[in-house]
C-alpha cells in the first residue's frame, strides 16, 4: 500500500510539473513577439525628438505623426513590438550610438555621407528639401537674400547646414536653437529674421497658423533634396530586416496611405524605392 501510494504521489507531482512547464511555456510565447517562423523577438525602444510637426510631436500626452504611424506599420510588418522615447534631438544621436537606452531612432533623420561614417541607416522613407520662413514684408525672393539677416535654424540639422552654406559656417547671424518649435518662436519674437527648415515642418505650420502672416520660398538650387531614414547603431544586425520590411510596407501601398492621411498628397514611391542601396 505503501509503495502504491508512493508511486502515485510521484506520478501526480510529475503531472503538475509538466502541467506547470506547459503553462509557463504559453505565456512566455503570448507575450513575446515572432516574426511567424516562432522565432522570439524583442520589444525595440525607437528614440525620437518630438519637436517636429508632423512627423513627430506630442499631443495629449502621446507621441504622434507620421513617423510614429509609419514605423508602425513598418514594426508589424518585421514582427516587432516597441515604444516610443522622447529624448530630444542632441541626445538622440549618441543614446544610438551607444546603443544602450534605445535601438533606433526616428525623427526626420536625413541621411548624409558625415552621419553614415558612425551610423548606419535604413533605406529611404521619406524625401524633403528646405524652405525659408519669414514674415510678410521681409524681402526675400530666393535662399541666397538670407545673406545678412539673422536666421534661426534647428542646431545639428542639415537645415543648420543649408543656412551655413549660404551664410557661412561661422556666420553670427545663424542662430542655433533647441528644435524649430523654439526657432519659429523666435521668429514670431522677431529675435531672428527668418527660419530654414524642412518644407513640410514649414507648410504644415503655415498652413495651421495663418493668422502669423508668415511667407516661405523654395529654391531648388540652392537646396537639394534630403532622404529620411531609420538610424541605426554601426553594424546593426536590424538594418536589414528594417530595410525588406520598408519596401514591402511601400509596394503594397500602406505607405501611400499614410501619406496622404497626413500630406494630402500622394507620394512619389517610385522616386523612393531608387534610392534603395
Amino acid at each position: 500500500m505503501k509503495m502504491f501510494m508512493k508511486g502515485l504521489l510521484i506520478t501526480v507531482l510529475a503531472c503538475l510539473l509538466a502541467l506547470t512547464t506547459a503553462c509557463g511555456s504559453n505565456q512566455s510565447s503570448s507575450t513575446s513577439n515572432s516574426d511567424g517562423d516562432g522565432e522570439k523577438k524583442e520589444k525595440l525602444i525607437v528614440g525620437t525628438d518630438a519637436a517636429f510637426a508632423p512627423f513627430e510631436y506630442m499631443d495629449k500626452g502621446e507621441i504622434v505623426g507620421f513617423d510614429m504611424d509609419f514605423l508602425d506599420a513598418v514594426m508589424k510588418e518585421a514582427g516587432y513590438e516597441w515604444e516610443p522615447k522622447n529624448i530630444g534631438w542632441d541626445p538622440l544621436f549618441e543614446a544610438v550610438r551607444q546603443g544602450k537606452e534605445v535601438d533606433m531612432a526616428i525623427s526626420g533623420i536625413t541621411i548624409n555621407d558625415d552621419r553614415e561614417k558612425t551610423f548606419d541607416f535604413s533605406n529611404p522613407y521619406f524625401e524633403s528639401t528646405h524652405m525659408v520662413m519669414f514674415k510678410e514684408g521681409t524681402d526675400i525672393q530666393t535662399a541666397k537674400d538670407i545673406e545678412g539677416l539673422t536666421v534661426g535654424v534647428q542646431n545639428g540639422t542639415t537645415g543648420q547646414a543649408a543656412a551655413e552654406k549660404i551664410m557661412g559656417d561661422k556666420s553670427s547671424n545663424i542662430k542655433k536653437f533647441e528644435n524649430n518649435v523654439v526657432a519659429i518662436m523666435a521668429l514670431k519674437n522677431n529675435d531672428v529674421e527668418a527660419v530654414v527648415t524642412d518644407n513640410t515642418v514649414v507648410n504644415e505650420y503655415v498652413k495651421n497658423n495663418p493668422e502669423d502672416n508668415f511667407k516661405t520660398i523654395e529654391d531648388p538650387e540652392n537646396f537639394e533634396s534630403e532622404f529620411y531614414g531609420l538610424m541605426f547603431p554601426k553594424d546593426s544586425e536590424l538594418k536589414a530586416e528594417f530595410d525588406e520590411a520598408i519596401k514591402e510596407v511601400i509596394e503594397s501601398g500602406e505607405y501611400a496611405k499614410i501619406y496622404e492621411e497626413w500630406f494630402g498628397k500622394e507620394p512619389n514611391t517610385d522616386h523612393l524605392l531608387e534610392q534603395a542601396k
